[in-house]
């Protein structure tokens, strides 16, 4: 079956369905990573998005339900160059195919990916319209014009828990994989719990969830709503803030959660909790032109000079001449130097632009979990 994707400028690809038929409109972008297409599409920052894969091979691996980040799929079409029809790999549960139909995400394949990624690096991030439907180039064109974006849209409450709960509370889901252990009773044992932390969902992954257990953290899972008074009646030890979609100048609710927070508890923040700390701090951030998006990007960190590569997948970057004098820039991105990281100077709270759970991507950044808890013991 023809399909169909036209940006808002009028740049059209025409290739090959696969997933789910219809037609889907949403902001267009896309992401380095070389593996990881299963947590891309689970991953909830990416609600609202239709996500191209610069990655010409897809679907090698087939879909099994251990690696996903959320309960389903959030993207709105996915874009690939060539889909494999027969996924190799023991661990595969279905094809990248009947995911996509079982979830009504339409795809497309056999287009130029190349192309398309070096026109968005050239043109910008613009919206898109994905259709497998008998539709013209103009009237496709139109319906990603007049189609939302990202810009000014609050996502978050369509991705946020709608409740409370403990993540993991019998330690089932935590315990790190290995191929040598699997999933039986030969995994390695889980730490005792040492701290408490109030986790806010703005969109989380499960691998935060998973680190923050490994590291010694027990979780409460809060929806974004929810107020620094219901937040502090958990009595936790830190607060924590995670990824999510969306602008986040659209949240004003969780800036001033977060001011209401500031010197309470130690609290750390990643991307979207990054960027609303900037908020609370009496920051701003602004739209980046194509993204970062992938796990192969450098950031160096300004106190120890030590580069990390690490996995990103935001459309914002905090403007650090917004950011007041007794707030640091302690981390950027060595390919366009836009903020990656931000401490106080006197409270104790830290914040990173990045992944570090690497879900997909390299594990570089892995030990602010542990930072985190050494901040709450000192701060103990």
């Amino acid at each position: 079956m023809r399909a169909l994707l036209a940006l808002e400028d009028g740049k059209f690809f025409e290739g090959e369905s696969f997933g789910a038929a219809g037609t889907r409109v949403g902001e267009i972008c896309f992401n380095t990573a070389m593996t990881g297409y299963q947590e891309v599409l689970t991953d909830p920052s990416y609600r609202g998005q239709i996500v191209t894969m610069t990655y010409p091979l897809i679907g090698n691996y087939g879909i099994n339900s251990l690696d996903q980040e959320s309960h389903e799929p959030h993207v709105r079409g996915f874009v690939i160059e060539e889909l494999s029809e027969a996924p190799s790999n023991w661990r595969s549960e279905m094809s990248l195919d009947d995911y996509l139909k079982k979830y009504d995400i339409p795809g497309i394949q056999g287009i130029d990916t190349r192309a398309l990624t070096r026109h968005l690096r050239t043109r910008g991030a613009m919206k898109a319209c994905l259709t497998t439907e008998q539709m013209s180039i103009a009237q496709a064109v139109q319906r990603a014009a007049e189609g939302e974006g990202v810009i000014g849209m609050d996502y978050v409450k369509e991705v946020s828990t709608p409740k409370i709960y403990q993540w993991d509370p019998e330690d089932k889901l935590s315990r790190p994989w290995s191929i040598q252990n699997g999933n039986g009773d030969n995994k390695p044992k889980l730490p005792p719990i040492r701290f408490r932390v109030v986790a806010y969902d703005y969109g989380i992954k499960q691998n935060i969830l998973r680190l923050l257990r490994q590291k010694g953290f027990g979780v409460t899972v809060v929806p974004a709503s929810t107020t620094a008074e219901q937040a502090l009646a958990q009595n936790p030890d830190g607060i924590f803030l995670s990824n999510g979609p969306g602008d986040p100048a659209a949240l004003p609710y969780a800036h001033q959660t977060l001011r209401d927070l500031m010197g309470k508890k130690p609290i750390f923040g990643i991307c979207l909790g990054h960027q609303i700390l900037a908020f609370a701090f009496g920051g701003s951030t602004f739209k980046l032109k194509f993204g970062h998006r992938g796990a192969n990007q450098p950031v160096k960190d300004l106190k120890s000079g030590k580069v990390a590569i690490t996995a990103q997948n935001h459309g914002f970057a905090v403007d650090p001449q917004s950011l007041p004098t007794n707030v640091e820039v302690s981390h950027i991105n060595l390919n366009d130097n836009t903020v990656e990281g931000m401490r106080h100077k006197e409270l104790p709270i830290f914040s990173v632009q990045y992944h570090p759970e690497a879900a997909p991507g390299p594990h570089d950044a892995s030990y602010f979990f542990s930072q985190f808890a050494e901040l709450i013991e000192k701060k103990g």
